[in-house]
């Protein structure tokens, strides 16, 4: 009877031990709150967060409104040159550069 009472004790000391464990174990996993999607972050410099996207999108969309520009000229001055019937494989791939980037502005003004 005593080798039955020593495990019985050994059982209760090794589950009260594993369940002080697992309690600090979940206390350490405290999953961090996200802020609220309308709350507006700043950023260190003490500005907002949505303002300075917005900034750097309308910034990015002109400098791929000028490239596409200057690439529609280049077209259209190519065109000029060639004759009416032959097509150059560069005016072919400045039209695919110019649908490209159409859609990245076109992406980008709709976000």
């Amino acid at each position: 009877m005593g080798a039955t009472r020593r495990i019985a004790v050994l059982n209760l000391l090794a589950s009260a031990t594993l369940l002080g464990h697992t309690q600090e174990q979940q206390q350490d996993r405290r999953i961090p709150i996200p802020p609220k999607p309308d709350e507006d972050v700043k950023l260190p410099n003490g500005k907002s967060q949505k303002d300075a996207i917005a900034k750097e999108d309308h910034e990015q969309a002109m400098k791929d409104v000028n490239e596409l520009i200057s690439i529609a000229e280049q077209l259209r001055d190519e065109l000029g040159k060639s004759g009416e019937h032959v097509v150059s494989v560069s005016s072919v791939k400045k039209t695919e550069e110019i649908e490209r980037l159409a859609r990245k502005i076109r992406g980008r003004l709709k976000s």
